[in-house]
């Protein structure tokens, strides 16, 4: 049997660690860990937070909703609640969006720098 060695095998994450995934402060992360009732991470008896992949879904569904699309926190709210599935699949077409966006701006540079 092969070693799946693309596996992401952490856990959990710390705040400063999903806050630099996801490019937003760690003070943004508790507010909407307060609004938004999908945002629950673990907490250890020191109070430290501890966020799992879904934890992480769950931010970047507000991420793109409030950051992305501008929507308001409550408006936010009001979707996740009403529709998570068709969040969370506008948020991974977003992200892969973004990330070709990125690809193409990298190979354009590489062409302008060639020429």
């Amino acid at each position: 049997m092969a070693l799946n060695e693309n596996k992401n095998l952490k856990l959990y994450y710390s705040i400063k660690e999903v806050s630099e995934i996801i490019g937003v402060s760690e003070s943004n992360l508790r507010f909407w860990e307060k609004e938004i009732p999908l945002i629950k991470p673990k907490t250890t008896g020191n109070n430290v937070r501890q966020y799992t992949e879904k934890d992480i879904e769950n931010i970047k569904a507000v991420y793109n909703l409030v950051k992305v699309r501008g929507f308001k926190l409550s408006a936010a709210k009001k979707m996740l609640r009403e529709n998570k599935e068709g969040v969370d699949s506008n948020a991974r077409v977003m992200e892969g969006l973004i990330r070709v966006r990125e690809e193409l701006k990298e190979l354009k540079r590489q062409l302008d720098y060639i020429n």
